[in-house]
């Protein structure tokens, strides 16, 4: 599960997510991939962000507050990282690129997360990832 909003609206809170880590593996991550890492600020924690830029890349970058704008490059084995929810992301524009090694999966597949109160069972029900461009949505 992802939790926290900053990448409302595409993942929700109750969302669950399944990922898969073959990608990282044979550095097939693209623009638009939504990944789960380790946080650069908390190893002990994960992130759930949407590739923004990939090594070599120039990144225009906003301030968090979005009064400042600049440019940055990815350099070498490391990827741009933010929120689809950028007013409430702690993202790349915080604490720079991500090393490329820090990137756990790509999230293959969207579910919404909901409880049969009928069934007494709860059950994962498949969610469509609008925007998700590797599965053409």
């Amino acid at each position: 599960m992802c939790s926290g909003p900053s990448m409302e609206p595409t993942i929700q809170n109750p969302d669950i997510v399944f990922a898969e880590n073959l990608s990282r593996h044979f550095y097939s991550i693209q623009r638009g991939d939504i990944v789960i890492a380790k946080s650069p600020s908390d190893p002990k924690s994960n992130i759930c962000k949407r590739v923004i830029g990939l090594e070599g890349d120039k990144i225009l970058t906003n301030s968090p507050s979005g009064f400042f704008k600049g440019h940055s490059y990815v350099p070498t084995g490391h990827v741009w990282l933010e929120g689809d929810n950028l007013q409430n992301s702690t993202d790349s524009r915080y604490y720079g690129p991500v090393p490329y090694g820090l990137i756990r999966g790509r999230i293959f597949f969207k579910g919404i997360y909901q409880y049969a109160f009928a069934e007494g069972q709860p059950r994962v029900q498949p969610a469509v990832m609008q925007g998700y461009p590797r599965f053409g949505l």
